[in-house]
């Protein structure tokens, strides 16, 4: 019985997810006081940059800043407790941002975390069905135009607050936002603009001079410091700041920035809509809201297995995609219920991490945590945050995220089947959102490669004199071989081709030995080829079938019929079943019906004449 238990957990691996697989494997390879020490000094470090970048993209997607602190907390504590990559931050990231804006100006702060637990269950049954894989195989030019095309709409996003720009209502279309920024250029405040372009200005040159301390704490703090001295010494000044823009309620006492407390428990649907009122719980919003909660957790899915995968590369480990994408789903289930939104593995808090010593998910816990002490020590402090500082730190992360370099150099040496998809995606996604860029993108990008299988898979007619065989094939015999995979359209161009010898020969030989695989489109065309043949009489005898398409044909009931179709197991065996074919002439008109296929639609798609 121990030894068939023992066997069973082995296998564990294999059958699904493993909750905290990192985290397990990091204690079972010994963790001792040297690394708890480097994942501390890692998790502050990342902390520092969490905590104003959290607060910013809050504010960017639409909801007040203490909402992005709960969800680096809570989503971030959850996802590395329960994870499959060692040194993966998680938390609020700038790619969701044109994602959460509109579902947060549509339907408020309780539609938003309400399609992020929505987004949770997507993205945990993702990971129960072991998706994790698959999902790494979305084409790179899909994922480069629209992390691009996202950086676009983010940077643009924050010149508002970048120039102190006043617009009265920001339009829902990407080019009406444009034309209204345009619009409000009159009412740029210059003591906004100096305040960002100084916080820009630092977080640019301050690596320069040296990495130890982050960027993000010397240039915000420098932006609070202006803003409160700009405060004191010129008390008409305007800087807007967290302080002068948002407010919570607290003992029924309205108090400025963002409150000193920890990520409380609610239910999301209590929360107010776009109305100000609470939701109202019922079918038709979780159907309006399920396009939202798919599109976040598609998104959600696709760039934590990337950061994952930037992370091995960094680190020198390995992540199991399946366990991340349920851990992913477990926080966005669970941040929700404690005030925060969407949630997944950021890129640039990984890399921080992982340059500053972390070597497990202990530094990411580190992180929340480090995020939780801060709030609660220095949330007045936090209130002085100026909002052109927070957008100066965004337009930086939409500068990195868009990958200039690597979007060029595709559009220098890449095929221009992969340049259209690159730039569809991209287009699409600024004018119109993430869902519709990706979506054209993955369809575009799979009709490309359909065609290119289709030029792939190879075809060759043969009648006479063949240059592998000793003689000659009979009169009225023609060898026709297939090279490559019959998916999609490479099926219908050698199928079509198969029909158009029927009208002059007794026999065709079809070899099939260099097909490795076989669809249902490959079968349907087969099967439409196989009865033009028996109308014309002609006796079909398929050579070399492989292990895959051998099962396709005997699933569909197409086996030999005397006559009508042969199956043989090489090609010279074929040979010699055509040859005695040859020898009889022309076969008789059969004694039963062509092949008995079931009754079908009209196929105009296949290419049937």
């Amino acid at each position: 019985m121990r030894k068939r238990y023992e066997a069973v957990l082995a296998a564990l691996p294999e059958i699904g997810p493993r909750p905290a697989s990192a985290l397990r494997e990091v204690l079972r390879a010994g963790y001792g006081a040297r690394d708890l020490r480097a994942d501390v000094l890692a998790g502050v470090v990342v902390g520092i940059i969490a905590l104003p970048l959290s607060m910013a993209l809050a504010i960017a997607s639409g909801v007040p800043p203490q909402h992005g602190i709960y969800t680096a907390i809570v989503a971030g504590a959850a996802t590395a407790l329960l994870g499959g990559s060692r040194t993966q931050v998680s938390g609020p990231t700038a790619a969701f941002v044109v994602v959460l804006a509109p579902v947060s100006a549509k339907f408020g702060l309780g539609g938003l975390l309400l399609a992020t637990v929505m987004a949770g269950l997507f993205l945990v049954a993702l990971g129960l069905a072991r998706m994790g894989r698959l999902l790494q195989y979305i084409p790179y030019p899909v994922t480069t135009g629209f992390t691009a095309g996202i950086a676009v709409v983010i940077a643009t996003l924050q010149l508002k607050d970048f120039l102190g720009l006043t617009v009265r209502e920001m339009p829902e279309h990407f080019l009406d936002k444009v034309r209204a920024l345009v619009e409000a250029l009159p009412t740029l405040r210059a003591s906004d603009l100096g305040v960002g372009a100084a916080t820009l200005a630092v977080l640019l040159l301050w690596p320069r001079i040296t990495k130890r301390i982050p960027a993000p704490l010397v240039a915000l703090a420098l932006g609070a410091v202006m803003a409160a001295l700009g405060h004191h010494l010129l008390p008409d000044l305007e800087i807007a700041t967290i302080g002068s823009r948002f407010s919570y309620l607290l003992g029924g006492e309205v108090r400025s920035g963002i409150p000193q407390l920890p990520p409380l428990p609610v239910l999301p649907w209590t929360l107010p809509g776009a109305n100000g009122q609470p939701l109202t719980l019922s079918f038709a919003l979780l159907r309006e809201l399920a396009p939202s909660a798919l599109a976040i957790a598609l998104l959600g899915a696709i760039e934590s297995l990337l950061s994952a995968v930037v992370a091995d590369g960094m680190a020198g480990t390995r992540h199991d995609p399946d366990t991340e994408l349920v851990a992913q789903g477990v926080g966005n289930l669970l941040a929700p219920f404690f005030g925060g939104f969407a949630a997944t593995g950021a890129i640039a808090r990984t890399a921080t991490n992982i340059r500053a010593g972390g070597r497990s998910p202990v530094a990411a816990l580190v992180h929340a945590a480090f995020v939780l002490l801060t709030v609660l020590v220095l949330a007045p402090i936090l209130a002085w945050l100026p909002m052109a500082s927070l957008a100066a730190l965004l337009m930086l992360v939409a500068w990195n995220m868009s990958e200039v370099q690597h979007f060029t150099h595709v559009l220098r040496v890449a095929p221009k089947s992969d340049v259209t998809v690159l730039l569809t995606c991209f287009g699409l996604t600024v004018v119109f959102d993430m869902v519709v860029g990706v979506t054209a993108g993955i369809v575009l990008a799979a009709l490309l490669f359909m065609r290119r299988m289709a030029e792939i898979s190879g075809a060759r007619v043969s009648e006479g004199q063949h240059p592998t065989l000793r003689e000659p094939l009979p009169r009225g015999v023609v060898l026709y071989e297939i090279g490559g995979p019959l998916f999609f359209g490479a099926a219908q161009k050698a199928m079509s081709t198969l029909e158009e010898i029927a009208a002059s020969v007794w026999v065709v030989i079809l070899d099939v030995s260099a097909v490795p695989a076989m669809d249902a489109t490959g079968l349907v065309n087969l099967e439409s080829a196989l009865e033009r043949m028996a109308q014309a009489r002609v006796l079909v005898i398929i050579a070399g079938l492989q292990a895959q398409p051998a099962k396709v044909l005997e699933k569909a009931g197409l086996g030999p019929r005397e006559g009508l179709l042969a199956l043989c197991p090489t090609l010279e065996a074929a040979i010699e079943v055509a040859r005695n074919t040859a020898r009889r002439g022309a076969p008789a008109t059969p004694q039963e019906p062509p092949l008995a296929l079931p009754e079908q639609e009209p196929r105009a798609h296949q290419g049937s004449r």
